[in-house]
């Protein structure tokens, strides 16, 4: 299983940027995909998750401005950015929980990152 993520880049202050996250191989299902983040020094944080019900969770510090989104068919999740502030520059970073058949356990998978810098 890979997932793999894009859509990082250099964008504005108040710009808007659209990750996406593709999970790919043998998939049976994923319970949750998640949009983490990583600045230089600090730890890394969860940004935005969704469950495969459409719940979704937020860090208050992009409540408002960002939204997650899955389209369960192509196991993807997106993460509108809006409203972009220099302190959501960081690395992202895709999870999935998930299980490759009905029998086996759930596991965590990691996609490889995607920078985010917002600057003038």
């Amino acid at each position: 299983v890979q997932l793999q993520a894009s859509g990082g880049g250099l964008v504005q202050p108040g710009g808007s940027l659209r990750l996406s996250c593709a999970a790919s191989g043998t998939i049976f299902e994923i319970t949750t995909m998640d949009w983490y983040r990583q600045a230089p020094g600090k730890q890394r944080d969860l940004v935005a998750m969704m469950f495969r019900s459409g719940i979704t969770n937020y860090a208050d510090s992009v409540k408002g401005r960002f939204t997650v989104s899955r389209d369960n068919a192509k196991n993807t999740v997106y993460l509108q950015m809006n409203n972009l502030k220099p302190e959501d520059t960081a690395v992202y970073y895709c999870h999935a929980v998930l299980r490759t058949t009905s029998s086996s356990p759930y596991f965590n998978y990691w996609g490889q990152g995607t920078l985010v810098t917002v600057s003038s």
